[in-house]
């Protein structure tokens, strides 16, 4: 004969969940999602709208088809030059600096000044550094009257024009190396000692190490500076159009006559060439996400 107690079913107890509480954290999330929706999201909806559009709002394909027709490759053609030019440039002595700061033995207030100084100079753009370095290398600034009184060297006549293309990037360099500075410090700081003490112990000279083991891991991080590097000049203005008076045929110059201007005033194309910036910019931060991934595996 069965109980009644053979015939009882064991159920689990049944499992309370735990009731969300509103957080008041996320108030604090409220200015950053109001900034991007106004300074982001919003204007980057118009501009792509506005691409589309042509003087009297209708909609049109004829803005990107423009974008075919010169000067605009020109433009951008120049952009990515001097952005490359000053990216590989800035990326190769910022890496340099960084490395003589941080394991090169150098002395540790030097580190701190070095520091201090890029988180400065990465951040001084725009007209006073257009400014800055006109009063410095202009045809009358301070170094240039410097060396013609004393050294009787005109740099002017020897070919140099700070106003020209090769002038611009000089000027780009000086908040370009102080970024990479910032990137690749900490890049160094990862490596690990017991790398370096491995790579002794079977023999490796200090080149083999660098080579074979340095270099590798760093080469996503120096990379990706890099990328970096070369948006941040891709998208610049203020600097180019103060030192050169849109001498240049930048493709930042050729936005703002576009939209600002009053002879060349095409609002449409003006955001179609913008969206085109967008692209690039997109490429760019793309790779240097994917490359960044790539150094923290090896650098946590």
């Amino acid at each position: 004969m069965t109980t009644s107690a053979d015939t009882i079913e064991m159920r689990p107890a049944p499992v309370l969940k735990p009731q969300r509480k509103f957080s008041w954290a996320w108030l604090g999330l409220v200015p950053f999602f109001l900034f991007a929706i106004l300074f982001i999201f919003l204007p980057s909806i118009s501009l792509f709208v506005g691409s589309f559009q042509n003087k009297a709002g209708e909609f049109t394909f004829q803005n990107i088809l423009d974008l075919a027709r010169p000067p605009i490759p020109q433009a951008y053609w120049l952009s990515i030059r001097i952005s490359a030019v000053t990216a590989i440039g800035g990326g190769l002595l910022g890496m340099l600096v960084a490395y003589a700061v941080t394991i090169g033995g150098m002395p540790r207030f030097m580190r701190s000044g070095t520091m201090t100084f890029s988180g400065v100079a990465s951040n001084f753009a725009g007209v006073p550094l257009a400014f800055a370095f006109i009063s410095t290398l202009g045809r009358t600034g301070f170094i240039t009257v410097l060396l013609k009184n004393f050294a009787g060297w005109n740099i002017y006549d020897s070919g140099f024009n700070l106003y020209s293309f090769a002038g611009l990037s000089l000027t780009y360099l000086y908040f370009q190396f102080p970024l990479m500075i910032l990137i690749m410090a900490p890049s160094l700081d990862g490596l690990k000692r017991e790398w370096r003490e491995a790579a002794d112990n079977l023999g490796a000279t200090p080149q083999q190490y660098w080579r074979l083991v340095g270099l590798p891991i760093l080469m996503p991080s120096l990379l990706g500076g890099m990328i970096l590097l070369f948006g941040n000049a891709f998208g610049a203005y203020a600097t180019a159009y103060a030192l050169t008076g849109g001498s240049l045929n930048l493709v930042t110059i050729q936005i703002g006559a576009q939209i600002r201007g009053d002879v060349l005033n095409n609002p449409g194309l003006g955001y179609a060439m913008a969206l085109g910036m967008v692209v690039v910019m997109a490429i760019s931060i793309t790779l240097y996400t994917w490359l960044q991934r790539r150094s923290e595996r090896w650098l946590r």
